[in-house]
């Protein structure tokens, strides 16, 4: 493999997980004092589950995006659908503000629905470019699904 395509792979991958990363810096203040004081749901995951999977979830967007950007000379939709997977990783970042830094529940709802629906359609233009690349996307639309459905219910028990 190429040299360009091994640090092409690499900086997505570091792309996507500084996605998270910047996400931390507004969560490990929060969980110990204001995330622990709310009312939450009886499907409430435990707090060392979320690292983990985000690393992995983040990973593997940045795969998938390789993927597509492989494809580019190739195929000319490569360039939109990576614009679009851009755009879905910068909502991805703006929701651990809203949520977890100015603790507005109901706007990280309305904002994380958004999110799910650039991720939608992230899937379905990798899909039409590499089925892999949208394969990978899978678990991460699941995993939002989820964590859509959790911070509605927080945002409920806790208006």
């Amino acid at each position: 493999m190429k040299l360009k395509n091994l640090l092409v792979l690499l900086g997505l991958v570091l792309l996507s997980l500084s996605a998270g990363f910047l996400g931390s810096v507004f969560t490990v203040s929060n969980i110990p004092t204001w995330y622990a004081a709310l009312n939450k749901p009886f499907f409430t995951p435990p707090n060392y589950l979320f690292a983990p999977v985000w690393t992995f979830l983040y990973f593997s967007m940045g795969v998938a995006a390789w993927l597509v950007w492989l494809k580019r000379e190739k195929e000319p939709q490569s360039g939109g659908a990576l614009k679009l997977f851009f755009a879905q990783l910068a909502l991805n970042a703006v929701w651990t503000p809203l949520f977890f830094g100015l603790h507005w529940l109901l706007a990280a709802y309305i904002e994380i629905v958004l999110l799910w629906l650039f991720i939608l359609w992230t899937i379905m233009k990798f899909w039409r470019i590499s089925k892999t690349a949208g394969l990978l996307l899978i678990p991460y639309i699941i995993w939002v699904s989820y964590a859509s459905c959790l911070n509605l219910a927080i945002w409920w028990l806790n208006r």
